[in-house]
């Protein structure tokens, strides 16, 4: 039986007939009912603009569990008991008297966790009208990313939540956070001295952090158009990662001690200068290519496209952090679609000795890596130098890993979903895997210079092949400073 204790709560999903409640949530919901981590009172009340019967409603997002789930996974008694659990309700998110029978359906007697996967410009009036029919009291609510496209847009979409629901409430999710191997960080880093000791800039060169998608724009051209790869991933997803790796040891492990060392690394972020534009900063565009074998077209050749757009699809940049601990170590960000494989990954770079005793040939391939992968296997690896096996071999060096794949070594236990994990967190009342407001802020307030640099300067986002690893500006990035992108073939 399941060790965790979770209280029984009515979980209100907005946007429940969209792309991400039907293909992540309900799904890491049916998970955790499976898991035995879904309180047998709890209720899910689905919610959505659509009109039309309840049962056709169930009907469909039964149908598109089972699709995403996958035959392996599913366990028919728990689809049944799931399924029980389930209502639908036809709501216009502006109209406050359309919010009076979901307040009949949740009652007083249990929490509400109110969910919204749904445009963020709604996100207050949502809550309004949660707080107009008696619901504000007992409910957290759940706001999914992005928050706002630029600073002064994310603060007031936070200040209209902020009107009803205290931070304490507020749960901001960013599904990386969930993710086991990012969890492992903490772990990694804070409960291990052969690590915590050299995480400094003593003894680490530079750090990369990559995430790469292989796909394209899948339909979401109105969103990202208007977004691009710096908005959509890099406030996000890769200055989180930046901050669980280069934060200093929180006090403890609550939620706050937790943030406020990472609003620490976000405000030590140095800004690019408008020089530093064009030495530190890359962003392309794929055009036309090949992606596992077969043509792909370019972005402005998408469906729906804006022929003219500039809106970049790929970001690179080197990152400096000023304080003691990485003074004068690099970290290297990059993030693309279209690129030759679905993977995200940090690699911590160490330096070499001080004093070198081998072979002077070898001596470029003297340097220690811990590569941790979030996907698409997640694990562990430290890369070590060892002597080549074989008489003949004399004091020649290799390069091999001691490695840690989370699925090889537990082959028993099934990885969660990064949303199962939340989700569950969210219930019992857990923030320290969520984003404060103030890390929102502090982070667009970094990214919003770049922004405005790219405005100002009228650069045309660097083209490059759908299937490559970006524009060749992206190499020059990195190798100017004497290094290269780890792994890149």
């Amino acid at each position: 039986m399941p060790s965790i204790t979770v209280e029984p709560c009515t979980f209100a999903l907005f946007g429940a007939l969209g792309d991400l409640a039907l293909r992540k949530l309900f799904p890491a919901l049916y998970q955790l009912d499976g898991a035995g981590l879904l309180h047998e009172d709890t209720r899910i009340i689905a919610l959505a603009r659509e009109a039309g019967s309840e049962q056709e409603h169930l009907a469909f997002i039964a149908s598109e569990l089972r699709r995403y789930v996958g035959a392996k996974e599913l366990d028919e008694a728990v689809v049944e008991r799931f399924l029980a659990r389930l209502s639908y309700l036809h709501v216009d998110f502006l109209k406050s008297e359309d919010y009076v029978a979901l307040a009949e359906m949740a009652g007083s007697a249990q929490r509400v966790i109110a969910y919204f996967a749904t445009p963020a410009a709604v996100y207050g009036a949502i809550c309004e009208n949660l707080a107009k029919v008696g619901l504000a009291e007992n409910t957290r609510v759940v706001l999914e990313k992005p928050i706002g496209s630029d600073l002064e847009s994310s603060r007031k979409v936070n200040d209209a939540v902020a009107q009803f629901f205290p931070e304490n409430r507020t749960y901001r999710i960013d599904h990386y956070l969930g993710k086991e191997t990012v969890q492992n960080l903490i772990a990694l880093r804070f409960a291990n001295s052969l690590f915590e000791t050299q995480w400094n800039q003593n003894y680490i060169s530079h750090v990369e952090i990559t995430v790469a998608e292989k796909v394209g724009i899948e339909g979401r051209w109105g969103y990202f158009d208007k977004a691009g790869q710096l908005r959509d991933m890099i406030q996000n997803h890769l200055l989180q990662l930046l901050c669980l790796i280069a934060m200093d040891p929180p006090a403890d492990l609550s939620a706050d001690s937790i943030r406020d060392e990472k609003v620490k690394v976000l405000k030590a972020l140095a800004p690019i200068s408008p020089e530093g534009l064009t030495t530190q900063v890359v962003r392309g565009q794929y055009i036309a290519g090949y992606s596992e074998g077969k043509s792909v077209p370019g972005y402005l050749e998408e469906p729906n496209s804006n022929t003219q757009s500039d809106t970049e699809t790929f970001v690179a940049l080197r990152a400096d952090i000023r304080n003691w601990r990485w003074a004068g170590v690099p970290f290297y960000l990059r993030t693309g679609k279209r690129m030759p494989q679905k993977l995200s990954q940090i690699v911590i770079h160490f330096k070499e000795p001080s004093h070198y005793i081998f072979a002077p040939e070898q001596r470029l391939q003297i340097s220690n890596k811990l590569i941790i992968r979030l996907q698409p296997d997640e694990g562990i690896s430290l890369r070590v130098m060892t002597k080549e096996q074989g008489l003949d071999k004399g004091m020649q060096l290799r390069s091999g890993p001691l490695q840690l794949n989370f699925s090889d070594t537990w082959r028993s236990a099934r990885i969660p979903d990064a949303y199962e994990r939340l989700l569950l967190e969210v219930m019992r009342g857990n923030q320290n895997l969520f984003v404060r407001k103030d890390e929102i802020e502090a982070a667009w307030n970094w990214c919003d210079q770049l922004i405005a640099g790219w405005k100002k300067s009228g650069d045309a986002p660097k083209p490059y092949a759908a299937g490559s690893w970006g524009p060749m500006s992206s190499i020059a990035l990195i190798t100017r400073d004497g290094r290269s992108w780890y792994g890149d073939i």
